[in-house]
């Protein structure tokens, strides 16, 4: 199997208010959707992240399956880096402001770099970053060096 991520797939509870947040909210654009059921938005090259509804991606994970959601936090973050200290404040205020919540405002942390938490409707979390020492390559490639 080969290193790499293509889709990630968010099981959430619900896809409309989710699909306000991210498409109404953030502006990000469906590459792929079919109405009511999943959505897919594009956010890197050859990556997509897929919204679906918790209970449909159980079910397609075991039929049988007759167990609760997980709920609370996710123990994962999906990140987002961006290319100022202003930028971080800038999208924790805009994810604020199509419905998520910020769990931890713009600040220099522990890391040396500044950051930030929102929380999607799901309660998905995502840090948001400006980490001079973390460059993304228009061709894919990633170069680490200090962080700042």
């Amino acid at each position: 199997m080969e290193p790499k991520v293509n889709i990630i797939t968010l099981g959430v509870p619900d896809l409309a208010a989710v699909r306000r947040f991210y498409v109404d909210g953030l502006g990000w654009s469906p590459v792929f959707e079919v109405p009511g059921d999943i959505v897919f938005l594009q956010v890197g090259p050859a990556l997509l992240l897929g919204l679906w509804g918790a209970d449909n991606l159980e079910r397609d994970i075991d039929p049988a399956t007759q167990a609760p959601r997980a709920t609370g936090p996710a123990p994962f973050t999906l990140a987002h880096n961006v290319a100022s200290d202003a930028e971080v404040t800038a999208v924790l205020a805009k994810a604020e402001a199509a419905g998520g919540t910020v769990l931890k405002k713009a600040q220099v942390g522990e890391v040396g770099f500044m950051h930030g938490f929102f929380a999607d409707p799901a309660g998905f979390r995502w840090e948001v970053a400006h980490n001079p020492g973390l460059v993304f390559g228009a061709d894919g490639t990633i170069t680490f060096g200090p962080p700042g």
